[in-house]
């Protein structure tokens, strides 16, 4: 078709073609717009190694990049393990997994608890993970959990913690200190990767800011109570500082990995890698715009080209830590790379690789997973003992309830029958 048309144009001009000249004003305009999308689409993975065989563990992997790196995982034949919030009994969750399971054609993905908010749920995960005789295998870990708060007062954790230092950085501490034995433990000819999810405010990192995320300095606004968590003023910069802490960390665990020493005498089979998806229309980041209000979800709709145009969607956000997952010359050699748009890039600041700034860090977050495990379990003891104090109440309530009912049962029975003599 397109032949007689330009044929036409050239025998006898381009008026002669209903609405040519409209089209030729519009095309350049479409033809800038698409340039400009697939420029900020970013790269795409082009590795094309299947996953067969792999044990796969993800944060976050139910919305946003995570679900769609676990997705493709999935379709390429990896055993995937999500690390949800939600129990794997939850309806919602196991439907979710049966559409995963269906679309991939894989059925070797289940889901296990583990709330990124509280360091008890991460232990009890991960210390059941390791007391396995033999080691499980494990080829993988995928860490894209995360949160951004909008602006205005912010929860803290059961364990009173600021909720994006805790997600973003402190969860993934405690899980992989406590995990590192059953990494070091895999045979030395498996490929083995840690994976971060970071973002570019790393740069802006500001460690001076770190006394605003220690426990106990953090001005509440709203106490906690059984049914909504505590609310205290938004420090500002947390996000920026977790995203730099958990860079930093990741090279530190390198450090850490490297240090063990096999019983094989093998060098370690283990590599950390630190990617940067970019700009990502995830839910998260949905949330962040909107400031979690309606009105600023109704801007955000309105404005909806704008984040079109400029910011990938989940899928395209996903291709850096797929390549990282996937690609073959990370199977080897000394690991802490940075992955942005499917390639290794060099770190905007030279902390990240500075020992003392990391052992420093490992150091305070250390004290702060202990010192909030042993209020934690505290208050564990403190609910439990109060639920048992209640329910010894509910029960005396009960066996009173149930005796008065008897005696009253009994009274009117004896009465009957006094009435019945009286009558005789």
């Amino acid at each position: 078709m397109p032949i007689p048309i330009i044929s036409q144009a050239l025998r006898e001009g381009v008026s002669s073609i209903p609405h040519a000249w409209t089209i030729l004003r519009i095309a350049p305009w479409v033809l800038v717009l698409m340039a400009l999308k697939y420029y900020f689409e970013g790269a795409r993975n082009g590795s094309e190694r299947m996953m067969r065989s792999k044990v796969v563990m993800v944060t976050g992997g139910t919305s946003g990049i995570g679900a769609e790196v676990a997705r493709e995982l999935a379709t390429r034949g990896a055993q995937v393990i999500l690390l949800t919030r939600q129990p794997p009994s939850d309806i919602f969750l196991s439907e979710y997994i049966e559409d995963l399971r269906t679309s991939t054609k894989n059925n070797l993905i289940h889901a296990e608890q583990v709330d990124l908010s509280s360091l008890h749920s991460i232990r009890t995960f991960a210390t059941k993970w390791i007391d396995n005789l033999p080691p499980r295998r494990l080829d993988c870990i995928i860490l894209a959990g995360g949160t951004a708060e909008p602006s205005g007062p912010r929860p803290l954790t059961v364990e009173g913690i600021d909720i994006e230092w805790q997600t973003n950085y402190l969860s993934n501490f405690h899980l992989l200190s406590i995990l590192s034995p059953a990494l070091r433990a895999q045979p030395a000819h498996r490929d083995v990767r840690v994976i971060f999810a970071t973002c570019t405010s790393y740069i802006g990192g500001d460690f001076s800011k770190l006394d605003s995320v220690t426990r106990g300095k953090q001005k509440v606004v709203v106490k906690r109570t059984k049914t909504s968590p505590a609310l205290y003023a938004q420090p500002k910069g947390v996000y920026a500082l977790s995203k730099l802490a958990l860079t930093i960390f990741a090279h530190s665990f390198q450090r850490h990995l490297n240090a063990y020493e096999r019983p094989d005498s093998l060098p370690p089979c283990t590599r950390v890698i630190v990617c940067d998806p970019g700009l990502t229309r995830t839910p998260g980041m949905r949330r962040w715009l909107t400031g979690g209000s309606l009105w600023g979800l109704a801007v955000y709709l309105i404005t909806w080209p704008i984040w079109w145009l400029f910011f990938k969607s989940p899928v395209q956000g996903a291709q850096s830590i797929l390549y990282a997952a996937m690609e073959q010359q990370y199977g080897r050699g000394g690991g802490g790379w940075l992955i942005k748009e499917c390639r290794e890039m060099d770190y905007a600041r030279t902390d990240v690789r500075n020992d003392e700034v990391g052992k420093k860090l490992w150091e305070f977050s250390e004290k702060m997973v202990e010192e909030a495990e042993k209020e934690g379990a505290v208050m564990r003891a403190l609910e439990k003992k109060e639920i048992e104090v209640e329910k010894q109440k509910a029960e005396a309530e009960k066996g009173k309830k149930e005796r008065e009912e008897a005696s009253s049962k009994k009274g009117k029975a004896d009465g009957s029958r006094r009435s019945r003599k009286g009558q005789k």
